[in-house]
């Protein structure tokens, strides 16, 4: 799939996670579409690299190596953004990691892991998104959760969870603002061609059962993304069918249990897996 095209000129657009996945892709969209950007992640030599791809795209970008768990590293990001561009137009929240385990196998030191970022990073920046575009009178904040986040999936419970929390905020967020020209997406993914899908699937031991062949593009999510922002979309979901399919399973989640069961063995008959005992 090509990259979206839709202007975004003279607009600053800031993203966490830029780093690798659907960050580095959502930068260089941004970039080729004539945006400013700001990119986000704790990697210093990996933003760098992005950076430089950004800039090779004509893009005025900012790099600015950053922990989103850390409240006070996040208001820092936003005060070199708008110190560098003035304004903060669009914000893509995106950093987020995955540590795969059955239920009866979580950790908790992994699951605070995953709500630090997942969660409370996110928290973080909403916070001061919101206290830049309500100074500037408009904005838009695009948060990226996953279809994890409306459908619990083993062995990504824990993720689920911290996915599920995201969306909730997200939504009362978007009530909060209502009226004051700063609007709020969601964007709800699939499984996503990325390291982290690509780590989990690799680990045999964690019985992940989606083929690697089978994940999507990052340049999917980016498309949706854009498509939130142009329609100003309160939640897409992707691929195409995932929205009907997340609706049927919150009606009916014995028979969507049963259904993704079948699936789950389908798929590892077709990718010749064995099966791993449950």
């Amino acid at each position: 799939m090509q990259r979206p095209r839709l202007s975004f000129k003279d607009q600053t657009v800031l993203i966490t996670g830029a780093s690798s996945g659907i960050g580095r892709e959502a930068a260089l969209a941004f970039a080729g579409a004539g945006a400013n950007v700001v990119l986000v992640a704790r990697r210093a030599a990996a933003l760098a690299k992005v950076a430089v791809e950004t800039r090779k795209l004509g893009a005025a970008t900012l790099s600015v190596p950053t922990d989103v768990t850390k409240p006070e590293a996040v208001a820092i990001c936003f005060r070199k953004a708008t110190k560098r561009f003035g304004s903060i137009d669009v914000v893509v929240n995106n950093a987020g990691v995955m540590i795969p385990a059955k239920v009866v196998d979580i950790r908790a030191a992994d699951l605070q892991q995953m709500l630090n970022v997942n969660l409370f990073g996110a928290l973080h920046v909403m916070q001061q998104a919101v206290r830049v575009m309500r100074k500037q009178g408009h904005g838009h904040i695009v948060n990226v959760a996953s279809l994890a986040g409306r459908r619990g999936v083993s062995p990504l419970g824990a993720y689920c969870a911290t996915k599920f929390a995201l969306v909730g905020l997200t939504e009362a967020l978007r009530m909060e603002l209502v009226g004051e020209g700063i609007h709020v997406s969601l964007v709800m993914p699939g499984v996503v061609d990325t390291p982290l899908a690509t780590a989990a699937q690799q680990d045999a031991s964690l019985g992940v059962d989606w083929p690697e062949k089978l994940n999507m593009p990052p340049s999917w999510v980016v498309g949706c993304i854009f498509l939130a922002i142009r329609f100003k979309l309160t939640e897409i979901a992707v691929p195409p069918g995932a929205a009907l399919l997340e609706k049927l399973a919150a009606l009916t989640p014995g028979t969507t249990d049963s259904v993704l069961r079948w699936a789950s063995d389908a798929m590892r008959r077709v990718s010749g897996r064995r099966k791993t005992p449950r």
